[in-house]
């Protein structure tokens, strides 16, 4: 079992790696609207909690590709942990 989810998880890191530079550019859907409606201002800069990697790049790196490559290895890494530690904790109280 701990095979198949170490192997999951590299398949979904090469994934995010190699894959989120080319994510595409342009806004999603609620971004949009907001552009279209004019009122995309009144959502910036008002952030309850600031993002440790806003705009799905990683600060501080240069280069746009590697930064969001980055990005996306941290963001694959951080919500498989977390979400291994769920299972864990859920696994454990059934027990």
């Amino acid at each position: 079992m701990v095979r198949i989810v170490l192997v999951g998880l590299l398949v979904a890191v090469v994934l995010a790696v190699l894959l989120s530079p080319f994510a595409s550019r342009f806004p999603d859907g609620l971004e949009r609207v907001a552009e279209d409606k004019g009122f995309i201002d009144k959502g910036e800069g008002n952030e309850v909690i600031s993002s440790p990697i806003p705009d799905y790049a990683m600060p501080g790196v240069k280069h746009e590709g590697v930064a969001t490559s980055l990005a996306g290895l941290v963001g694959t890494i951080f919500i498989f942990g977390l979400a291994y530690g769920l299972g864990h904790l859920l696994k454990g109280r059934r027990n």
